[in-house]
């Protein structure tokens, strides 16, 4: 599997990154069957395993670490992430250098490891000032606890002022961004992505998969499976009608390339020059097989116009799917005197 630079951090990851959010309460909960995927994954030539501390409220992190336990660790580069609710202390979230610094022990804990190569903050908070933010991650690199650290899921405002907080301050800077992107979601086309590659910065997409909608489990004759992400959706309103509609005709557009939708989804994240490594978030053995031969598709010009057609470069079908809207826009108090 090829790998890439991340960023300008010198550390090099595959193509293919293992999400491990299905890991755990939210998804698979036989650990042993999760430690067998991710081993597979490693396998196959995967070095590059991202969680987050919510994910299943800590059991993603402890699952992650019992399969690395036993020498495996030093081969990874292990990623993961801190900034939502972990418990009912109103200060156990948030980017504030109060929950990081705890957070960051709790994570190291759980992970069984020394150290995290890559420590992403889960989403912007605006009633915390980014330099906060910065000054403990930097503290965290200079004490060894973290090698390098990144955002997940900014605006690209956002990436900007961290950028030059961190330069002005004499902090360590964001190395990488971790954003929603996929056949259906190509909103950072816009912006997102070409900060990054202004500021020399990694991009490790979430979602290839579109939340299951590329998986094929999403189509308008057949039922998903039950329990599956793509069974909660409910598919009568609007905007997921819209996306059907182009998931049918990228279906299409897979079927003539001779591949399959879920290959044709991933290798259109990870074939963008701005993408280090796509994450898939396997729940099942069956579901990383299904996704591993993505890392070996090239996509030839006419195929990627034909994608352009469908849905238009820098668009999201659903603005919902960008994963985070600033508080001015959810709440009405700020918008109004």
């Amino acid at each position: 599997m090829e790998q890439r630079t991340l960023g300008r951090t010198g550390i090099n990851v595959s193509e293919l990154c293992l999400g491990a959010m299905m890991f755990g309460a939210w998804g698979n909960k036989d650990h042993e069957d999760s430690i067998r995927i991710i081993h597979r994954a490693l396998d196959a030539g995967i070095n590059f395993i991202d969680t987050a501390d919510v994910y299943s409220q800590g059991e993603s992190e402890q699952i992650v670490g019992k399969a690395l336990a036993g020498g495996r660790r030093d081969q990874v580069v292990l990623a993961t992430k801190v900034h939502g609710q972990m418990g009912d202390d109103p200060n156990a979230q948030g980017n504030s250098r109060r929950w990081i610094i705890r957070e960051c022990e709790a994570s190291l804990r759980r992970l069984q490891t020394d150290w995290i190569d890559l420590y992403q903050i889960h989403r912007p908070e605006p009633s915390c000032d980014v330099d906060e933010t910065l000054g403990a991650l930097t503290d965290l690199v200079r004490a060894g606890k973290i090698r390098a650290f990144g955002s997940s899921t900014f605006p690209p405002s956002q990436i900007v002022e961290a950028q030059w907080v961190a330069e002005r301050r004499g902090r360590e800077r964001f190395v990488c961004e971790q954003p929603p992107y996929s056949l259906l979601v190509r909103g950072v086309e816009a912006e997102v992505l070409p900060v990054c590659q202004k500021y020399g910065m990694g991009v490790i997409p979430w979602s290839p998969l579109a939340g299951g909608f590329l998986s094929g489990a999403h189509r308008r004759d057949q039922s998903a499976p039950l329990g599956s992400r793509a069974s909660r959706q409910d598919l009568t309103l609007p905007v997921n009608q819209r996306k059907l509609d182009a998931v049918e005709s990228l279906a299409e557009v897979a079927g003539d390339a001779g591949i399959s939708l879920i290959h044709l989804a991933i290798a259109f994240v990870i074939r963008h020059p701005a993408v280090t490594a796509a994450i898939i978030g396997p729940r099942t053995m069956e579901h990383l097989e299904s996704q591993l031969g993505a890392a070996e598709v090239t996509l030839d010009q006419a195929t990627l116009d034909r994608i352009d057609e469908i849905v238009p470069p820098g668009t999201n079908i659903n603005p919902g799917d960008a994963g985070w809207s600033p508080p001015e826009i959810t709440d009405s108090r700020l918008r109004r005197r």
